[in-house]
């Protein structure tokens, strides 16, 4: 006689499932209390604004750095869906340079207290397995190399540096977003706009010091124009 094989504990399954729809509406209300007490909020702010006890958060969270590690891959999320269009649209270099810069920016812009709680996790009470920042980073550098390395072997240039570039040019994003988030002297229109010329004078220069010169306002299809 066959033996029946159980399925799967439907009281653990509803579990998990309650389990986690809660740790997601404590990170939304840490968020929130971080958009209202700025990024050194505590677990106290975080458990008033959830309208919990802090014992509550602590039933599931492991300590304050598994919270910011969740609030970090929501942070992660928000970025990423901004970006990611922004990411993969086609078009010429220096439209989606802009655009690349802009998404980032307005994500900075309208989220400047969870960008600096994320950023400077000053939250954590221990060292965290993941790098939240460092990771986000790699992960936009990764794709600008990939859109650079088209560009560059389009125009039968060797693509052997587009990786390091993505990540200078990264770097430099950043640098200039977090001077422009304390700073609010021009608008994100105007910072966007320098930051797209910088980026695409570097990007001409290099292809002019192999004899080529590109449009910046014409798609990649267009026929190359060697300089004379």
């Amino acid at each position: 006689m066959a033996r029946t094989v159980k399925g799967p504990d439907a009281r653990r399954e509803r579990w998990k499932g309650h389990r986690e729809q809660r740790r997601a509406e404590f990170v939304e209300a840490t968020i929130a209390a971080v958009a209202k007490k700025g990024p050194d909020v505590g677990m106290d702010d975080v458990a008033a604004e959830a309208g919990v006890s802090k014992p509550v958060l602590y039933r599931h969270f492991t300590d304050k750095s598994d919270l910011y590690l969740a609030v970090g891959q929501k942070a992660t999320e928000l970025l990423m869906d901004r970006m990611g269009p922004a990411l993969a649209a086609d078009g010429p270099i220096r439209d989606r340079i802009e655009r690349i810069v802009d998404a980032y920016l307005s994500v900075i812009e309208d989220n400047p207290n969870l960008y600096r709680f994320v950023v400077k996790g000053s939250f954590v009470d221990r060292p965290v397995e993941k790098d939240v920042v460092q990771e986000d980073k790699d992960l936009i550098a990764t794709t600008l190399a990939r859109i650079l390395g088209e560009y560059m072997r389009a125009y039968e240039m060797d693509s052997g540096g587009a990786e390091p570039w993505a990540h200078a040019l990264v770097g430099m994003v950043q640098n200039a977003g977090d001077w422009w988030l304390d700073r609010q002297t021009m608008s994100r229109a105007n910072l966007s706009s320098y930051l797209a010329t910088i980026i695409w004078h570097a990007i001409d220069g290099l292809l002019r010091s192999a004899g080529v010169q590109a449009d910046p306002a014409m798609p990649l299809t267009t026929p190359l124009r060697l300089v004379d």
